[in-house]
C-alpha cells in the first residue's frame, strides 16, 4: 500500500544526518502513526572527491532549492571543477520495520543498503531519468544512467539493488 491508501499525506520529517537516519526516520513515523509494518527509503550521491557530498542533501543541493535538479548539477560541476578524481556512488537504504511476534516484542528494525559506483562527467548527458542522471556514469558503461535508458538503469541501480535485497528478505520470512 501506498500512503495514500493509509491516509498519510503528511510532509514526513527528513532531518537526519545520514541516509541511514531519514529512512529509519520515515519507517517510523509511519509505524508510529499507522501501526503498519512499513519500509522507507532515502537515496544520494556521494562523491569521492567533495567528502561524501551531496549525500544526504542530494535533492537540496543547491541553495535555497528543493528538488531543482538543474541547480543541484551545475553547483555540483561548480564544486568539482577540474578535479582529476571524479568517483562517485548513488546510494540507497531501506529500513524495514515490522511488529513484534507479539504485543510486548520490541519491533524488528532492518537495513538494507544497494549502491552503483561510477564517476561524474564534465558535462550533462542524455535525457532519461531525473536527478544526476545525466551527470552519473556507473562502473562498465560510457554513457550516463540519462543516455542508458530506464530499462538498463532501473536493473543496475542502486535503488535496484536495495529492493532486492528487500524483496529476498521478504520472500525468505515468507512474507
Amino acid at each position: 500500500m501506498s500512503l495514500a491508501d493509509i491516509g498519510c499525506h503528511e510532509d514526513i520529517p527528513e532531518t537526519g544526518r545520514t541516509l541511514e537516519e531519514n529512512a529509519r526516520q520515515k519507517a517510523q513515523y509511519v509505524f508510529d502513526h499507522y501501526h503498519l509494518d512499513c519500509f522507507a527509503d532515502d537515496t544520494g550521491l556521494e562523491v569521492e572527491a567533495l567528502d561524501g557530498e551531496p549525500g544526504v542533501h542530494s535533492a537540496r543541493y543547491a541553495d535555497d532549492t528543493d528538488h531543482d535538479s538543474e541547480a543541484n548539477m551545475a553547483k555540483l560541476l561548480h564544486r568539482l571543477g577540474d578535479n582529476e578524481n571524479r568517483r562517485a556512488q548513488f546510494r540507497t537504504v531501506i529500513c524495514l520495520i515490522r511488529k513484534g511476534s507479539d504485543a510486548t516484542a520490541a519491533p524488528t528494525i532492518l537495513e538494507f543498503e544497494g549502491k552503483v559506483t561510477g564517476r561524474i562527467a564534465t558535462a550533462k548527458k542524455g535525457t532519461e531519468g531525473f536527478g544526476y542522471d545525466p551527470l552519473f556514469i556507473p562502473d562498465g558503461y560510457d554513457q550516463s544512467f540519462a543516455e542508458l535508458g530506464l530499462d538498463i538503469k532501473n536493473r543496475i541501480s542502486h535503488r535496484a539493488r536495495a529492493v532486492k535485497k528487500l524483496a529476498d528478505y521478504l520472500l525468505a520470512k515468507g512474507k
